[in-house]
């Protein structure tokens, strides 16, 4: 588990930071000449990315799979070149921080208790997981980028200044929530709804008080930057007029 939130969380951000730190401040002419070349390897990656996790059987590869997908429509923001877009980049990457990492949390919490990650063998886990399955539910619909989440306003300014640079861009982009909500919409209802599985040897318990103090403060913070997310941007806005100054 730490792994992947470090994986999630850190290391995944690493390269599109080296975009944003390196590449537009020293080459600002060739990430302008190679922005249709990115915009089409980002769309590739959106589209594939997601249909990939369409297949997925195991909870933990749909989680890793979608922050590829989600990543993709990051680097778009980056290479709009504009304001709106790389601060909506740089608070995408930052709520899908907190909430991939809150997934691949909440997945392992579930493997401890059913050990095993495969989908088809959870069913009704919010009869003995309330507390649970609401945490896991407000995390799924920030994954999903939905209005008042802090993933929704990261992709939304992606997409609005992709659509300024190039319409087509935004709208195969788009596809990308389109398809996130299949996933993460499955995923949930699979897991949480229904009569309890008949492969759980016993009921599976709640989270402990521990776990949810490890699990509440991701909650919050996806929701807070969702409803207030100048607490974010009007520090970032200085440095990133600077950048492209």
């Amino acid at each position: 588990m730490a792994g992947s939130v470090l994986l999630a969380g850190v290391l995944i951000k690493l390269g599109s930071y080296g975009l944003i730190r390196f590449s537009l401040g020293l080459t600002p002419l060739a990430c302008e000449y190679f922005a249709p070349l990115i915009f089409t390897l980002s769309i590739l990656g959106v589209i594939y990315a997601s249909l990939s996790t369409l297949r997925q059987t195991d909870m933990k590869r749909v989680i890793a799979y979608s922050s590829v997908g989600h990543m993709a429509i990051a680097t778009i923001g980056i290479f709009t070149l504009t304001d709106t877009g790389i601060e909506g980049s740089i608070f995408l990457q930052i709520a899908h921080g907190i909430v991939s990492s809150a997934l691949f949390i909440a997945v392992t919490l579930l493997y401890e208790r059913g050990h095993t990650r495969i989908i088809k063998y959870y069913r009704g886990v919010t009869v003995t997981m309330p507390v649970y399955s609401t945490l896991f539910l407000i995390f799924t619909m920030a994954n999903i980028a939905v209005p008042g989440t802090a993933n929704f306003v990261g992709e939304i300014m992606t997409l609005r200044s992709a659509m300024e640079v190039n319409f087509v861009v935004a709208g195969l982009a788009a596809l990308g929530i389109i398809l996130s909500a299949a996933y993460g919409l499955f995923l949930y209802n699979r897991i949480s709804f229904g009569a309890l599985s008949s492969y759980m040897v016993s009921a599976p318990r709640d989270i402990s008080r521990r776990e949810f103090y490890a699990l509440f403060p991701l909650a919050a913070l996806a929701l807070i930057f969702g409803f207030f997310p100048a607490l974010v941007l009007d520090v970032l806005h200085p440095s990133v007029l600077v950048l492209l100054s």
